[in-house]
């Protein structure tokens, strides 16, 4: 089975929803001022996702209007870091490691109780409601299906696969200090090679004589996959379903391959951010990400995950879904405090050792 590449564009599946979400709007009552909210998430397909089918509904339903700074978890997290005091956005999304640490930096204001927050998934609950889930992923391989095809080669299955020395030149890794998918895929292979989330010596001490070979070049997010494939100089990659749906719905000859060992759970977190000038907005619409329609929304427009088990999916969504739920049985939880905690270390020895 392999990913539809068409679900962004069956809005005629889809009018159920989105009907269900403008009766929602039409029952709100704006108020006298609008008023902005701005929201950090990545740019690209989840921007448009939301933007086009989930915020319209918010901004009728309260007289507001929803602006995306868009980024990097890392650019977004680094904006907040630099307007703590002062906030210039009232929500952002960053993956769950990077949400941690935002969450230990003073930067999340505790969510307030509601009834989508009780509903969704435990893991996808941060410590004390500082941060929920509003995707549910994970980081596994991803192949570039036509030259697999061309070459006669069949499909990965291994995160060691990285390192077989038919795929020289071939292999395209994101950068560890700047990538989530960098960070995991090094980390299992550290895992394979005898280290965990506290001990990353037999990765560094390996990666040379392996994967690093292979490696044509190490980019700082996964925005140069889709030229890579089709230019025919990346093979394989580590990336999300998530983002291989994206990529197939572009027409790019791409495919998920589940890694044996487990593919690393991916999280797109959200939180209210401290100290923001509309607090009492920033969390409904926190909470208004996480209800079923929401989040029904962009699983059929943007292939996020819904972390909101109570989400009805239709088309698409159920093999989509369906296919997350058996991945997601043998799926690696990172050590986080302890990832967080050694990370500048680790970026550090990267850049010197691996990427010189």
């Amino acid at each position: 089975m392999t990913f539809s590449p068409r679900f962004a564009s069956r809005a005629r599946r889809a009018l159920v929803v989105a009907a269900a979400l403008a009766t929602m709007a039409a029952a709100g009552t704006a108020t006298a001022q609008t008023k902005t909210l701005y929201i950090g998430m990545n740019g690209g397909t989840m921007e448009k996702a939301y933007t086009q089918y989930v915020f319209p509904a918010f901004e009728k339903l309260h007289g507001v209007k929803v602006v995306v700074v868009p980024g990097t978890s890392s650019d977004i997290l680094a904006k907040a870091q630099a307007n703590k005091d002062k906030p210039q956005m009232h929500v952002m999304f960053l993956d769950d490691g990077i949400m941690v640490r935002a969450m230990g930096m003073g930067l999340c204001e505790k969510q307030k109780p509601n009834p989508h927050l009780n509903d969704v998934y435990p893991a996808a609950r941060f410590k004390d409601d500082l941060a929920s889930g509003v995707s549910l992923g994970m980081t596994g391989i991803a192949y570039n299906t036509k030259m697999f095809a061309e070459k006669g080669w069949a499909a990965p299955t291994s995160w060691m696969d990285f390192a077989d020395p038919k795929y020289k030149g071939k292999v395209v890794f994101q950068s560890m200090p700047s990538s989530s998918f960098g960070l995991h895929g090094f980390l299992m292979f550290n895992r394979i090679q005898g280290g965990n989330d506290k001990n990353v010596e037999p990765g560094f001490a390996n990666w040379a004589k392996t994967i690093g070979p292979n490696v044509l070049e190490y980019i700082p997010s996964s925005a140069k996959i889709a030229e890579m494939v089709q230019t025919g100089e990346a093979a394989m990659f580590p990336l999300t379903p998530t983002g291989v749906a994206a990529l197939k719905a572009r027409g790019i000859p791409v495919e998920y391959a589940q890694p044996k060992e487990g593919s690393v759970v991916l999280l797109t977190a959200q939180c209210v951010i401290a100290k923001n000038s509309e607090p009492e907005l920033a969390q409904k619409l926190a909470e208004f990400l996480l209800s079923p329609l929401a989040q029904a929304n962009v699983l059929q427009f943007g292939a996020q995950i819904p972390t909101n088990p109570k989400a009805p999916v239709v088309g698409d969504g159920v093999e989509q879904v369906a296919k997350i739920n058996q991945w997601m049985k043998n799926a690696v939880t990172l050590d986080w405090d302890s990832v967080n905690a050694n990370r500048p270390a680790w970026n550090t020895r990267w850049n010197r050792t691996i990427e010189r």
